[in-house]
């Protein structure tokens, strides 16, 4: 069984982040999305609204194989969660060149201290590759539309979020 690790903030989940799942269901049995936590850092939306919105956006996109896709939290370093989860693999999606020159660097670093953990890069598809949790979470606070860029779910708690 082929398990990928996919690590991010996802404050909020985006049609990006969607994109980059899709892409790593393709390659693996199991998707762990790992959700880093900073103690120093402020999220929009708590770990477990996250765990939730995920779990909702994947289960109305991917149906049954929203099964495959387990939401965890961490704290360290990315390459020690992936080995703590069984991962072989580390998905990363890829916006633009600066994406894969950082992604890079990042992948070289892991890959010398976790030479037995695979680094995957998956490019953004055209229509999402402009979006971002923070452009996002920047037009919902001003009262933009953000439907084009979040699943509907998203949509909707940051429209609560930004009302209340």
């Amino acid at each position: 069984m082929t398990i990928a690790l996919y690590a991010g903030s996802f404050d909020p989940m985006t049609n990006g982040h969607i994109d980059v799942l899709k892409g790593a269901l393709s390659l693996a049995d199991e998707i762990v999305v790992a959700i880093g936590i900073h103690p120093g850092k402020s999220p929009l939306f708590s770990f477990e609204e996250r765990v939730a919105l995920i779990g909702k956006a994947a289960k109305a996109i991917f149906g049954a194989d929203a099964q495959r896709i387990r939401v965890v939290s961490f704290d360290g370093l990315v390459i020690d969660a992936a080995r703590a989860h069984g991962a072989t693999l580390m998905v990363r999606g890829l916006r633009d060149g600066t994406d894969f020159d950082y992604e890079m660097q990042m992948a070289g670093m892991n890959g010398i201290m976790a030479p037995d953990l695979q680094t995957v890069f998956l490019p953004a598809s055209a229509t999402v590759r402009a979006v971002t949790g923070t452009l996002v979470r920047q037009i919902a606070s001003m009262g933009g539309d953000i439907s084009p860029f979040v699943p509907a779910v998203v949509a909707g708690a940051l429209k609560t979020k930004f009302q209340s």
